[in-house]
Formats: C-alpha cells, structure tokens, sequence
C-alpha cells in the first residue's frame, strides 16, 4: 500500500512528526541537562502521542484508500480476508 496522502492530510501528519521530533529533542535535552523526572516523562508522553496521532492518520486514509480500492476490483489480488489481516496488522502495530 503506497502513502498517497492529499496535501491537507499530509500537512497534517508532517506537523504532528515535526511536533514529535521537537518533542524528543527536548526530551534528550532535559535528560542531558539533568531536569526533573516527571517533566521529562511529560514531555516524552506528549512526544508518544504526537507519533500515535500520526501513525493513526496515516492508516485511516490507508483505510479509506483500501476500501474503495475493494470497492473498485484493484486489491491487488488480495482477498478482503488478506487485506483485513494485513490492516489490522497495522493497526495493532500502534497499540
């Protein structure tokens, strides 16, 4: 499956990862400079839903694309039962 995002949903999921990238980033820098426990743990929590969040994006317009790839006879050669597991694969990967 190829990521074919439309310009809004990418702009979407780069700012969530540009997010996610600042996040960890800062992340190294607490740790480095020696800060607090919890406020590291915060921020590396925030960090872990910014991914999700993407990762999320990113499947449901996979999602999307799928079914009306089913829909149109161009799965592929897959049957529903093999892209159903190989979704739910994906899926799962991020819980």
């Amino acid at each position: 499956m190829e990521l074919d995002l439309a310009s809004a949903e990418l702009r979407s999921v780069l700012n969530r990862l540009r997010r996610a990238q600042g996040q960890i980033a800062g992340v190294i820098r607490m740790i480095e400079e020696g800060r607090d426990c919890e406020e590291v743990v915060t921020q590396l929590a925030a960090a872990s839903r910014a991914l999700d969040r993407a990762g999320f994006a990113i499947i449901a317009t996979g999602l999307q694309r799928c079914l009306a790839d089913v829909e149109e006879g161009r799965a592929n050669g897959e049957d529903r039962a093999q892209m159903r597991g190989r979704l739910e694969k994906l899926f799962l990967s991020l819980a």
